[in-house]
C-alpha cells in the first residue's frame, strides 16, 4: 500500500472514531436516566481541548516518535472509551429494573478517553506531515485531499452507528392499555446504545496498532533542545496581544462565538428524535443520519473560503459564519418532521453548518496568521483555540445544558417539552439564534477591519 493510501486510512479511522459518538451520545444518556448531564460530557472535551494537545505535543517534540505516541495515545482512549462501554451497558440493565443509575463511572472512563483522543487530532496531522516530507511529498499539495478522508470517515462513522446495532440493547418505553409506563429492552441502532461507545473503542484500539506500522518520524533533536514552556504551548504568552484593540476584540469575540461550536452536537439528535414520541417520522427514527448532512456540508463549504475571502475580506466572511449561526439555530427552531417543510427546515439548518462553522475557523486562523508577528503566530494560534474550542465552547455547553433542562425534560427515553413550562424545543433553539444573533450585531458595530484583496493568500 503506497504511503498516501496509508495516511489516507489514518486519517479516515482518526476521525471515524470520533464520529461514532460525538453527535449521538445525547441519545444514549437520555436513556439511562444521564439525560442531564449531556452538557458535562461536552464540557469536559473542551476543557481537555485547552491542556492536553500541549502536553501530548511536548512529549512528541522531546521524547517519544509522533507515531508511536499516536499509536499510545489512541490504545489509551480506546480502552478507556471500552471501559465506558461496560458502565453504560450496566446503566442500561439498572435503568430496565427500574433502579437509579450513577454518572460517575461513565462520565470518568469517559473523560480519561477524551482526554488521549483530543491530542491525537493534531498529533494525526504531525504525523501525516512528517511523513510526507520525508517521502519527499508537498505537503501544501498532498495533505489536503488526505485530510478530506477524515472528514468522510467521521461521516461513514455517523452512518453505521444510525443502522446498525450488533445486537446492542437499549431501552424502549411504550405506554400500556391502562396507561402505566413499561420499560423494556428492545436491540436497537448503535446511536441509541452503549454499542456506540464500542465502536469508538474498537476503532481506537484498530488505529492504535495501525500507528505503530507507520513510517518512523524521527524527533528533531535541534528542535527539541529549545525551551518552550507550557504556557508557550497553550498559547498563553499571547495574551500580550489583548494590549492590541483590534486583537483584543477578535479573540473576545472568538470566545463568544465559540460558545455555539458544540451546542448542536450534543443537543441535535436529542431534539429530532424527540418527535419519534408521537410520530412515526423516518427522520426522527434516524437523527445522526440527518445531522451528517452537516459534515457533508462542512466538507463542501471548505471548498469555497478561497473565494469568499478574496471577494469579501475576513470581516465579512466572519460575520457570514456568525449569522450563519442564527440560521442554524432558527431553523432548528421552527423545523419538524412531521410535515415536509419542517424536514426541509431541518435539512436547511444542516447545510448552513458548514458556512458556519468553515467561515469562522478557517478565516479566523487567517486572521491570527496575518495580524500576529511572526514569533508570536504559533501562541496565538493556540490562544485562538483556546478561546473557541476550550473556554467558550466549554461554556457554551454548559449554558445550553441548562437552557435545554428548563425548557425539557426526558420521558420514555425522549427529551420533550416540560409540562408547565411554555416554549419547549423552540424557546431553546430562538434562544441560541438571538444570542447568535446579538454577537453579530455587536461584531458588525465594533469590529474594525479594512478589507485587503493583496494581503489575502490561500493555499490550495
Amino acid at each position: 500500500m503506497g504511503i498516501k493510501l496509508r495516511l489516507v486510512l489514518m486519517n479516515f479511522l482518526q476521525f471515524a472514531v470520533w464520529g461514532s459518538y460525538l453527535v449521538c451520545i445525547g441519545n444514549f444518556l437520555g436513556r439511562v436516566g444521564l439525560g442531564d448531564y449531556i452538557a458535562w460530557f461536552y464540557v469536559a472535551q473542551g476543557v481537555v481541548s485547552i491542556f492536553m494537545p500541549a502536553i501530548i505535543g511536548a512529549i512528541a517534540d522531546k521524547f517519544i516518535e509522533p507515531q508511536r505516541l499516536l499509536g499510545i495515545s489512541h490504545l489509551t482512549a480506546g480502552a478507556a472509551m471500552l471501559a465506558a462501554a461496560w458502565f453504560g451497558y450496566q446503566a442500561t440493565m439498572q435503568t430496565a429494573a427500574g433502579a437509579a443509575t450513577s454518572i460517575a463511572p461513565i462520565f470518568a472512563a469517559y473523560c480519561l478517553s477524551v482526554a488521549f483522543y483530543m491530542p491525537t487530532i493534531a498529533l494525526s496531522n504531525t504525523v501525516a506531515f512528517s511523513i510526507l516530507k520525508r517521502k519527499g511529498y508537498d505537503t501544501v499539495k498532498d495533505f489536503p485531499p488526505i485530510r478530506v478522508f477524515g472528514t468522510v470517515g467521521f461521516i461513514a462513522a455517523m452512518w453505521f452507528v444510525n443502522f446498525v446495532g450488533f445486537g446492542g440493547l437499549g431501552i424502549q418505553t411504550e405506554v400500556a392499555e391502562n396507561g402505566a409506563k413499561l420499560i423494556r429492552l428492545v436491540p436497537l441502532a448503535a446511536q441509541f446504545t452503549y454499542m456506540q461507545l464500542i465502536v469508538c473503542g474498537v476503532l481506537g484500539l484498530l488505529l492504535g496498532l495501525y500507528a505503530f506500522s507507520l513510517p518512523a518520524c524521527p524527533i528533531d533533536r535541534t528542535a527539541a533542545t529549545e525551551h518552550k514552556s507550557l504556557a508557550q504551548r497553550l498559547g498563553l504568552d499571547a495574551f500580550v496581544l489583548f494590549k492590541q484593540r483590534k486583537m483584543a476584540l477578535f479573540f473576545i469575540f472568538s470566545m463568544l462565538l465559540g460558545v455555539s461550536l458544540q451546542i448542536t452536537n450534543g443537543y441535535a439528535t436529542p431534539y429530532i428524535n424527540s418527535f419519534a414520541a408521537s410520530s412515526q417520522s423516518w427522520f426522527a427514527a434516524n437523527p445522526t443520519l440527518l445531522v451528517s448532512v452537516s459534515q457533508v456540508s462542512e466538507a463542501l463549504c471548505i471548498l469555497l473560503i478561497p473565494f469568499f475571502l478574496k471577494r469579501f475580506g475576513i470581516k465579512r466572511v466572519m460575520l457570514m459564519a456568525m449569522f450563519a449561526w442564527v440560521l442554524r439555530f432558527g431553523f432548528f427552531g421552527i423545523g419538524t418532521t412531521e410535515t415536509t417543510v419542517g424536514v426541509m427546515l431541518l435539512f436547511l439548518s444542516c447545510i448552513v453548518y458548514g458556512v458556519a462553522f468553515d467561515f469562522f475557523n478557517v478565516s479566523g486562523a487567517l486572521f491570527v496568521e496575518q495580524e500576529a508577528a511572526k514569533p508570536m503566530q504559533a501562541s496565538a494560534q493556540g490562544l485562538f483555540m483556546l478561546m473557541t474550542n476550550g473556554i467558550g465552547a466549554s461554556v457554551g455547553t454548559w449554558i445550553a445544558g441548562r437552557i435545554v433542562n428548563r425548557y425539557c425534560t426526558w420521558e420514555g427515553g425522549y427529551l420533550v417539552a416540560r409540562e408547565g413550562v411554555a416554549g419547549g424545543w423552540p424557546a431553546t433553539w430562538l434562544i441560541f439564534a438571538g444570542y447568535a444573533l446579538v454577537v453579530a450585531l455587536v461584531f458588525a458595530v465594533v469590529f474594525r477591519y479594512k478589507h485587503d484583496p493583496a494581503r489575502i493568500e490561500v493555499k490550495h
